[in-house]
């Protein structure tokens, strides 16, 4: 048995006083984290998290787990710590993803569900968070050169498409700021989403909670990286939205004209970073699992670049540089 599982079942039988138990590979993530799902004897189960202290901090997770639960977002509840560690115990909110559940059957009534859970989370407590500042926005977007076009694609960007990104970087970031700002989950989607039993959907994946724009999630949620909707279906749940939060006091009566624009420009910012991620976790860590979702990424930004016409150059240099060279690698 590995050393770390060896520890988490020492750890489990002794701090947690489980017995009988079996250890199963649940799940891992873009991270450092595993997920054991712990079977007990009387036939119950709990997920054992297994975050190595030295590249993992727990504290981010505790803390916005208890924001979130407060708010009453469906959050997999912790029954105990070991921060030393580097270990949780949590509630098992099951294995029934968004993503494997979504059909255009079941599609309204699950992202109706998720709607409600994001506006519990946007009412959420949100201070001390860390803020969704200019800096990360370009840190982030500046993954798509470093990662997707320079690394992976082996490009060289000319001196022209440098100042072409970074002016279509600086129209996002402005865009972004100018939105209402409330607690962001960052990662709402299809994969972080579990329908449940009761309380439907489970939420997980929230550590990196910051405060910033108003449609992040919802971009997230609507223009997903590992599903993809018509667009006038993606209208339709947008409206909702859009109606929904100006109820709840989320929305000023003077911005629910730009919150299309807001969702447009934000989808392209979530991509620009999403492909450059995909990019990286192949590059870097040799996780080969995300490089066919880069496709529909890249998509997403070249439907919203073409319609905007600040951003027409942006969709120009992917259309005829960037997806030709990732079709051929």
């Amino acid at each position: 048995m590995p050393r770390r599982e060896a520890e988490l079942t020492n750890w489990l039988a002794l701090d947690c006083g489980l017995s009988e138990f079996k250890l199963v590979p649940a799940s891992g993530d873009a991270s450092f984290r595993r997920y054991f799902r712990v079977q007990l004897p009387e036939g119950g189960t709990l997920i054992a998290m297994d975050a190595p202290p030295d590249k993992e901090d727990c504290v981010p997770f505790i803390d916005v787990t208890g924001r979130l639960e407060r708010a009453g977002v469906h959050v997999p509840h912790i029954h105990a710590q070991d921060l030393e560690q580097g270990f949780l115990l949590l509630e098992d909110l099951g294995d029934r993803l968004y993503l494997g559940e979504l059909s255009g059957e079941t599609a309204d009534r699950l992202y109706g569900d998720a709607i409600d859970a994001l506006l519990r989370i946007q009412h959420s407590d949100g201070r001390g968070l860390p803020l969704y500042d200019h800096e990360l926005l370009w840190r982030e977007m500046s993954l798509f050169p470093e990662w997707l076009l320079e690394r992976h694609l082996g490009l060289t960007l000319a001196p022209a498409e440098r100042v072409l990104l970074e002016q279509s970087f600086e129209l996002l970031s402005e865009s972004a700021l100018a939105q209402p700002r409330v607690p962001v989950h960052r990662d709402y989607h299809s994969r972080n989403l579990l329908v449940c039993e009761v309380r439907s959907p489970g939420v997980i994946d929230y550590q990196d909670a910051v405060l910033g724009p108003l449609t992040y999630d919802l971009v997230s949620l609507l223009r997903d990286c590992y599903i993809r909707w018509p667009a006038a279906r993606v209208d339709e749940w947008l409206n909702d939205y859009a109606e929904r939060a100006l109820d709840a006091g989320l929305l000023a009566a003077d911005d629910r004209i730009r919150v299309r624009r807001w969702f447009n420009l934000m989808g392209v910012q979530r991509h620009l970073k999403a492909a450059g991620i995909f990019a990286r976790l192949w590059q870097r860590d040799g996780k080969s699992g995300y490089l066919a979702d880069i496709p529909r990424t890249l998509g997403y930004i070249v439907e919203v670049a073409e319609s905007t016409p600040e951003l027409q150059p942006l969709a120009e240099l992917i259309g005829k540089r960037v997806l030709p060279r990732l079709e051929a690698a």
